[in-house]
């Protein structure tokens, strides 16, 4: 490991260390996060999603960050971004069971509120189907053009207030990829499962999780 890794990981541990081992933070987390779930589904993203691919940087180029990377405006925007996968969430958590219930399935969300058992499985990942499949491609698209935009303006903040060329960005899309690795094979071989088990976690950590798993993929 070189000083940097020493550094950014010895910030990491600074930082999140005393939720772990001071309960009167871990409390105030707690009751802040059951209190105002949206305001906290921006810090959360902000914070793990921009370390996850600072991460991913480091080990794609060796740096942790770069002329045209931009972490305040990644931040920023992928603050926003979790607040919109938050509301997602919320929505096809609540109404994929109600769906299950219509399409024949009785007590689909009794099962979800339950103890684990395979029906509790089988709703969670009815869910992560649901909200992967008819949310995740448009909000991984939107995300590729932001991640593009802030590229072009050199990762200053000017990113956050000029406008974006979504035709010229759109069309310029590696749609090879966006289509044959990010759709056809993270959605289904990472998201689905991993999704499966935020939703048969308790609801106070589900955003909690969501944002993990961007630091791990």
């Amino acid at each position: 490991m070189k000083q940097k890794d020493f550094l950014f990981w010895g910030f990491l541990i600074i930082l999140f260390l005393p939720f772990f081992v001071i309960v009167s933070v871990f409390n105030a987390y707690s009751s802040f996060n059951r209190e105002h779930g949206i305001i906290m589904s921006f810090f959360k993203f902000a914070i793990l999603s921009t370390i996850g691919e600072m991460i991913g940087l480091r080990i794609l180029t060796g740096e942790y960050s770069n002329k045209t990377f931009g972490i305040i405006p990644r931040m920023i925007v992928w603050g926003f971004l979790g607040m919109a996968i938050c509301m997602a969430m919320k929505i096809f958590s609540a109404g994929t069971p109600v769906f299950l219930e219509f399409a024949g399935m009785n007590g689909a969300t009794e099962f979800l509120k339950g103890e684990l058992c395979w029906q509790k499985v089988l709703v969670a990942l009815s869910i992560s189907v649901a909200m992967n499949t008819i949310f995740a491609p448009v909000f991984m698209t939107f995300h590729k053009i932001t991640d593009a935009h802030i590229a072009e303006n050199n990762g200053s903040i000017k990113a956050l207030i000029s406008p974006i060329p979504m035709k010229r960005l759109l069309t310029t899309l590696n749609w090879d990829r966006q289509w044959n690795f990010v759709f056809a094979k993270t959605i289904p071989l990472f998201w689905y499962p991993a999704h499966t088990i935020t939703f048969l976690l308790p609801t106070d950590l589900q955003v909690l999780f969501a944002a993990l798993l961007g630091v791990m993929l």
